[in-house]
């Protein structure tokens, strides 16, 4: 049976929940195929890594999906590059916050996902929930733990951005967009049926 890490990050910015994690915890133990192991990663330049790598050294999965929130995003987001930059207006949850750092000194400008999105993507909309391909994740954690992960394995791998849930949109400007957890959850269970295929 295939094995797929899939992670989620904690809480950051203030935040008290993380619609990334929240979504999956509840996904089920066993999807189509694989196997699910679940596992949340710190919102921490670098250590989201050391936490990852630890993972994947104990369970050996056959791919890794990371899962994080973009708050603002009306669709799941299948990210398809990590770029070589850590710059961010606001610190990580331990209060690094780097201006103009590659993430890795000697590394590449990019990486691309190595995960099947197109496959994600259509699946997904297949089921009705609004989805597309980013070409940005973005130059915060998110984009961190995405280039470093594609750096350090050649299984597949990458990264799925998710939106607010309705409870953290309350007191926000009314356009800010949400999607329940049923429907991240359910996203997420497409794209990994897509994937164990």
């Amino acid at each position: 049976m295939m094995k797929i890490l899939i992670t989620g990050f904690a809480p950051f910015g203030g935040q008290s929940i993380n619609p990334a994690y929240e979504a999956v915890k509840a996904l089920p133990d066993t999807i189509g195929k694989a196997r699910i192991i679940k596992a949340e990663i710190p919102v921490v330049f670098r250590r989201d890594m050391e936490v990852l790598k630890a993972l994947i050294d104990q369970h050996q999965p056959d791919a890794v999906i990371c899962v994080g929130q973009a708050g603002g995003r009306s669709k799941i987001s299948f990210e398809r590059v990590a770029i070589n930059v850590m710059d961010c207006a606001a610190p990580d949850n331990a209060g690094f916050q780097p201006k103009d750092e590659p993430v890795i000194s000697d590394g590449p400008a990019a990486y691309f996902s190595t995960l099947p999105i197109r496959a994600m993507e259509e699946r997904v909309r297949a089921a009705q929930i609004p989805c597309e391909i980013s070409n940005s994740a973005g130059t915060y954690v998110c984009n961190d733990i995405m280039y470093r992960l594609l750096a350090s394995t050649d299984k597949p791998a990458g990264f799925i951005h998710v939106p607010y849930l309705p409870q953290q949109v309350e007191g926000l400007p009314k356009e800010t967009p949400s999607m329940p957890l049923e429907t991240i959850a359910k996203a997420l269970e497409e794209a990994v049926l897509a994937m164990a295929e």
